[in-house]
Order: structure tokens, then sequence, then C-alpha cells
């Protein structure tokens, strides 16, 4: 099943999304003739395209404005590339990858929406790709051998910044290339003669590959916007709107506002802790569950009350501890946020994500276990305490464990702080490394292997 009902609603969102996306692509054609005020006929329009041959994008404008008696620059405006397929900020292909591994977990009916849901993203992607292919009118009359070739959508966008008349005729001849030895190749018996033209077929994809390898997409002006926001904030964490707008370059100085930068900042995943921005590393993210360890190690507990329960958190004060728990509880999607709490010394403000519940400790200290450097102990601790609260609370070792955790855990803490009174908390220093061999992990792991057995019988 599901993990949860918001999956399924999220999957909805998702194909609504989609069906969205694929009307707002049938309305672009729309649009282009409004803002030319011209019917543009398609088949009128391949004719023009036929007729003018494999010329560069400056020709082609100049003689398809003659053609509507419009200016270049409203002519231009017919060559756009379709924006790009994403919901959520996630590429279509991404998600897809994402619904089929969680569509492993799935049995029956919620199975079978999850594989509606995936074919409906599939379609809606593929309508996408093909209109991507039709914005680019040169290569229409090659467009069964081009299909034949390996692409993906940035790989058609950079087909599409091809300009100039020589490299759109070398990615023409490569397609005819492969194109002419398949038609000879077919129906030919395995030989020689086959083998020299699947060889032709291998090097003629190659060449394809090489024409658009090294081409790079020209990025608009929101795209060159995002990418200096994102560097202003990861050269200077705290940095805010004004600031970055007074140090942008005049192309994009004229074309931005604070207000507008404001706005990009949320689509960036930026972290806006009072007008002041910070940024998350990537790399960080990508292994977030070493990051944390690395954080509880340095600046967190993992210990128990005086009543046993459980408790983990991470502190950080001032604006920049703040931002990193607000990213950190995004990312780990566990915790309870409490920010700016008043400190002792009345100093910098005291940020801190504390985590409660044992479902919360239990998946936070496994995932962070194999990266402890420090604390190690202590989230084993603390794991074999939850296990048995959650089952052995009857078991007549239970308190005497329950008390022996509760020292070990005084001493893992306060092991390295000098002068500190363990005779007080009731621990013999030399009894440390029984106490700990007394762990019953293995005796309750062993007692649910019995057990399971003869539940299935």
């Amino acid at each position: 099943m599901m993990s949860s009902p918001e999956d399924k609603e999220l999957a909805a969102e998702k194909l609504e999304e989609a069906a969205r996306l694929e009307r707002e692509g049938d309305v672009a054609e729309k649009v282009v003739e409004e803002t030319l005020d011209i019917e543009l006929p398609k088949g009128e329009l391949k004719s023009f395209f036929d007729s003018i041959g494999i010329v560069n994008e400056h020709e082609t404008v100049s003689k398809l404005a003659e053609y509507l008696n419009v200016q270049p620059a409203h002519a231009k405006k017919y060559f756009t590339f379709p924006n790009e397929y994403v919901i959520q900020e996630h590429s279509v292909p991404d998600i897809i990858k994402t619904m089929r591994n969680h569509r492993r977990k799935l049995k029956g009916d919620h199975r079978n929406k999850m594989n509606k849901a995936i074919d409906s993203l599939i379609v809606g992607y593929s309508d996408h790709l093909s209109k991507c292919i039709d914005s680019i009118y040169w290569l229409n009359d090659y467009r069964p051998a081009f299909k034949k070739m390996r692409f993906n959508e940035k790989d058609l966008q950079k087909i599409y910044e091809i300009k100039s008349t020589d490299e759109r005729r070398n990615v023409i001849d490569s397609i005819c290339k492969y194109w002419e030895a398949e038609l000879e190749q077919e129906g030919m018996p395995y030989g020689e003669a086959y083998s020299k033209l699947h060889k032709t077929m291998s090097l003629a994809k190659r060449e394809f590959r090489q024409c658009i390898s090294n081409k790079k997409i020209r990025k608009t002006i929101k795209e060159d916007t995002k990418d200096f926001i994102m560097k202003m904030v990861c050269e200077d964490a705290g940095v805010g709107a004004r600031q970055i707008f007074d140090r942008m370059p005049p192309k994009l100085h004229k074309r931005c506002s604070p207000n507008m930068i404001s706005k990009l900042v949320k689509s960036l995943n930026i972290t806006d802790v009072d007008g002041a921005y910070y940024k998350f590393s990537n790399d960080i993210k990508k292994n977030i569950w070493s990051y944390t360890a690395a954080f509880i190690d340095s600046d967190g507990y993992i210990t128990v009350d005086r009543s046993m329960n459980p408790r983990v958190g991470l502190v950080a004060t001032g604006d920049r501890g703040k931002a990193f728990m607000l990213e950190i509880h995004k990312s780990l999607g566990l915790g309870k946020l409490h920010l700016d709490q008043k400190s002792p010394q009345n100093t910098r403000p005291v940020n801190r994500l504390n985590f409660y519940s044992q479902d919360d400790i239990t998946s936070l200290l496994t995932k962070c276990r194999p990266h402890f450097r420090m604390k190690g102990k202590n989230a084993d601790l603390l794991l074999e305490l939850i296990k048995m609260k959650r089952g052995y609370k009857k078991e007549e070792w239970y308190k005497g464990r329950c008390d022996e955790i509760f020292k070990l855990m005084k001493w893992e803490n306060h092991r390295d702080h000098v002068g500190y009174d363990f005779i007080k908390e009731g621990i013999d220093v030399e009894n440390i490394v029984k106490l700990h061999d007394n762990c019953k992990m293995n005796l309750m792991n062993n007692m649910e292997n019995i057990q399971t057995p003869m539940l299935k019988a």
C-alpha cells in the first residue's frame, strides 16, 4: 500500500499538472499567431521552409519576415523552443523513476493506479518531446530517421540552438548517413556487407553526438538571474535582496529589482531568514544523514531524561544557525523546530531541532549510525532503550537494564568533563565495560526470531 493518503493526492496532482502542460503546449501556437497577428497555415509554412532550404537563422528570419510582411523581430517570435517540462522543479524522467521505485511497494488497485499515473506522464512527456522536435523546423524532412537517434530534451534544446548553416548541415548529414545505411540494410542477410552497414550506422550516430556534444544551451535572462543569485548566496551567506541587486551586472540589473529577487529566491530553495539568504550545499543534501551525524557529534546531544524518555537534538545560534536548522528540518522531514529562543547568557538567539517521538528517533539514529564518530555508543543505547520500551517492559530484566542505560548515558556524555562526580550519580567507573556488555539487543532479536516461526505455524 501507499505510505500515506498524501502520496495518492501527490500522484493526482502530478497528473493534473501533466494535463495542464499538455494544454499549454496546444495553446502555444495560438499565442504565436496572435502575436504576429496572422494565421500560420502549417502546410503553407512547410512549403516555405522547403523552398529556402538549409540556411542560417538570420537568413531564415529575414525571409520569413518578408514572406509574412512583418518586421524581423516579429517573425523571430515564431521560432520558440517549448519550456522545460518540469513538475514542482523536478524533471518528468526523474519523477517517473521515483514513481516506479515506489510502485514496487504497492499491490492490487494501488499498483494499477500508479501504473496509470506513470503511463499518463509518459504520454504527456512524449507529446512534449514531439513538440520540441517540431520547433526544429529544418529537421522536418528528416524526422523519421532523426527519431532513431539517441537524444533527450537537453539534446533537442542544443540542436535548436544550432544557428549556422554548416552546423545544421553536419547534423543532417549524419542523420542521412544513418538513414541510407538502414534502408540498404533492410532485408539483407547477415554477412560482411550487413556488418559494414551496421558499422556505418554506428559511426553516423557517433557523428551526430559529436555535433551536439560541445554545444552550449543559451540561457534566458531569468536563468542568468537565478544563476547570479545562487552564486551570490553561496559566496556570501546572509546576503540580502538589495545587496544582490546592487552587485548585478548591467545586463541583469536593468531587468530586475529587489522584489523580483525575493520572489526568485523561493523557487531556488534558498532559506530566507528575515531577509538574509542562506543556501544548503547540494553535496550535503546528497548525504544528509552523514552531515546530520556530524552535526550531532559536534553541536547536538543524544540522551535520556529522568523518566527514561529518549531525547535527541541539534543546537545552533544566530541567523546562520537558524537557516541550518530550517534546512535540515526540511531535508530530514523529522523533528520539531524551536527557533529564536533566549539564551541563558543573553547572547545570540538559540535555535533547536529536537526529536521526541520514538519513531523519529529510531529513523534518525538508524540512518545516522554508520556516520557517528563520537556519539555512536549513545545512539546504540537509545535504540536499545526504544526497542525495550516497545515490547519488553514486562521482562524481569527491564527495570534493571533501564537503570544501566541511564548510567551509561551519563558516562558517555560526561566522561570527558574533568571533575564530574560520577559517584553522585551512582556510577562505578570500573564497571562501565560490564554494563555495555550487558546489552539486551541480541537477546531481544533472538526472542523475536523464535516468536516469528511460532506465529506462522
